[in-house]
């Protein structure tokens, strides 16, 4: 390929591959992300090329695998242009007749239709599905539509436009107030307007300046980064240009998690692309600006998400934070003035510049423009990744588009921020989602971890868990953070195994708020938030824990005892079956009884019995 020269070379490629696109009416997307592939769809991808060779219909219809279409619950998910038709839970044992059926006689095939959780009604096109209709999918739409590996699809949807815009007519204080305009706040944790962070970097005295992708995502949950890096790499490879050309910068580094593999792979492919058609490299679009990126592979640490210990990890040393009043954008990687933004909010650049400034503050609330992603995860009926305007509600999301509770449950809490945001209850499902709202409840937006918790998670034990992550995440550099952490779980594990005491409450409330106040980086500093916000919201529970040794969820093991109703039990021995400590006797077809001694509590009787004999005491 002829290298790119200018934006009219660009716009010429572009009509040309538009041209091309209008003549193949006929195509077929798979979603390839990391979800899709564990569910089988390579094997699909494979069956629908292997199908079509044998029915003759090789030359009607591309195949093509995509990034992450979002709806990871239904994987692996397949769509059929132009139509939408849009099949879920596919198999390649499926494929032949998906081939005859449909794509020949033009006929839908009912079980691999989605479902509707709410309704229970089938639906066959993609844009009807409750879960993709009530979103606004920018980044996400064209994740849906491009392979990754392929830049020519980037291209045809208008690819790489907005760099050629900004080199052909606008200095870097232009694009620098263009962003600033936009209201685009740092998707990666913080929400520091990123505009302000560019000026601040620009004017930064020291060369050479860096630009680094924040693609480090540790979150349990949480895989945003991920999907997007893996499906559109073009996307944040284009915002990492135009941010570095806005800098002043010729350098540039995409920090990745070690354990995204396709991550890594995709974006190195699109690096390399990139540099055939001239978008990274000497002199790029002739104007005389220079910059490359590489791929730099962390550790896996989750302290590394924080801004000076990315930049620490990245000169080969361990991942420390460094004191804040140091700030990165003046003296970060190798002591130099680095920009660091997380993969999201480069991937949202070139939409501004293509779409203006005025397009993107006209979307979300008056401090938090734009869209979000979030990973909804948990126990709701639609998991997946989800992109919405800021200012929408918890209601909205969890039930609209996530489809209620799984099982019908009740709504309990929602834990937003990753490990480090806070559970907010059922009373405040209203909230409007975005980086002031939930900071005011003591949660925060974080990367766009949202997990969804029921009348069975206990709320003692979930602050437990997130205080264990972050007790072996953090670097232990400093005492608050280091020493903190530990005897809060300490005073938690306590409770939890009925040995709670007056007073535990009030000293975990204490040493919680000195940790936020006085810790290092911003780990330690939220480190406290699930603790403080299940304490505040969720009291009755330590309350029960505590004074009544009782686990009301009925998780903390040394708090509950298993027994057999013997009014619903029918003696049918499904449960004697299964235990695994042989601690269930009885006579068939009459009242079984459980012994407590030799029971270890795994609550295998309860989702074995047909009867709902089984109750927690």
């Amino acid at each position: 390929m002829a290298r790119i020269e200018s934006l009219t070379n660009l716009q010429e490629l572009r009509s040309a591959l538009q041209a091309k696109k209008e003549l193949q009416e006929n195509w077929i997307t798979v979603c390839a992300g990391t979800g899709c592939r564990a569910c089988g769809a390579e094997e699909v991808l494979e069956a629908l090329k292997r199908e079509l060779a044998l029915s003759g219909l090789e030359g009607e219809w591309i195949v093509k695998g995509t990034g992450c279409h979002g709806f990871c619950e239904r994987g692996a998910l397949v769509v059929i242009h132009p139509e939408e038709i849009f099949y879920q839970k596919v198999k390649p044992e499926d494929v032949p007749e998906i081939v005859s059926q449909t794509l020949i006689h033009k006929k839908t095939i009912d079980r691999l239709l989605c479902t509707d959780s709410l309704t229970g009604r089938k639906i066959i096109h993609e844009k009807d599905i409750p879960f993709y209709n009530l979103q606004q999918r920018v980044l996400l739409d064209m994740n849906a539509k491009i392979d990754p590996t392929d830049i020519q699809d980037y291209i045809t949807l208008g690819g790489y436009t907005a760099l050629g815009k900004v080199l052909a007519s606008m200095t870097s204080e232009e694009v620098i107030a263009e962003i600033k305009e936009s209201g685009l706040r740092g998707r990666g944790g913080g929400g520091f307007p990123t505009g302000v962070k560019w000026e601040t970097c620009h004017h930064a005295e020291g060369y050479p300046k860096y630009v680094i992708c924040n693609a480090d995502e540790g979150d349990p949950g949480a895989y945003m980064d991920r999907s997007l890096l893996e499906g559109n790499p073009h996307c944040v490879i284009e915002g990492m240009i135009i941010g570095a050309y806005a800098i002043g910068a010729e350098e540039g580094y995409i920090y990745v998690r070690h354990e995204y593999p396709l991550a890594v792979e995709n974006a190195e492919v699109a690096l390399d692309q990139a540099r055939d058609y001239g978008f990274l490299g000497k002199d790029i679009f002739s104007s005389g600006f220079s910059f490359d990126i590489k791929i730099a592979r962390g550790g896996g640490a989750f302290v590394c998400g924080e801004s000076s210990a990315l930049m620490t990890s990245l000169e080969g040393k361990p991942g420390r934070p460094r004191a804040k009043y140091v700030h990165t954008v003046e003296r970060g990687v190798w002591d130099k003035p680095s920009n660091l933004n997380n993969v999201e909010t480069w991937a949202n650049v070139p939409f501004i510049i293509n779409r203006g400034a005025e397009w993107f503050a006209g979307i979300g609330t008056e401090k938090s423009k734009g869209t979000k992603i979030f990973s909804l995860v948990g126990k709701i009926n639609n998991t997946g990744l989800v992109e919405v305007p800021m200012g929408i509600t918890l209601r909205e999301i969890i039930y609209d588009i996530g489809g209620g509770i799984r099982g019908n449950k009740k709504f309990k809490a929602v834990q937003t921020g990753g490990p480090s945001g806070g559970c907010i209850p059922e009373a405040l499902i209203d909230l409007p989602v975005d980086f002031d709202e939930l900071n005011k409840v003591g949660s925060m937006m974080g990367s766009g971890g949202m997990i969804v918790l029921d009348e069975k998670n206990c709320m003692v034990d979930v602050a437990k868990y997130f205080l264990n992550f972050l007790k072996d995440e953090s670097c232990g550099k400093c005492v608050p953070c280091r020493e903190g952490i530990k005897r809060m779980l300490e005073i938690l594990n306590r409770i939890c195994k009925g040995e709670g005491q007056d007073g535990d409450m009030e000293l975990l409330a204490e040493i919680a708020d000195t940790v936020q106040e006085t810790s290092l980086c911003a780990l330690g500093g939220s480190a406290s938030n699930p603790l403080l916000t299940t304490l505040k919201y969720f009291q009755e529970e330590y309350v029960a824990h505590v004074r009544d040794k009782k686990c009301p969820a009925g998780v903390c093991k040394d708090l509950i005892q298993y027994l057999i109703r013997q009014d619903k039990c029918n003696g049918c021995g499904a449960c004697v079956k299964v235990c695994p400590q042989e601690a269930i006797t009885g006579t068939k077809k009459k009242p079984h009884h459980i012994n407590p001694e030799r029971c270890g509590k795994c609550g295998i009787c309860v989702e074995t019995c047909r009867q709902g004999a089984v109750a927690v005491a």
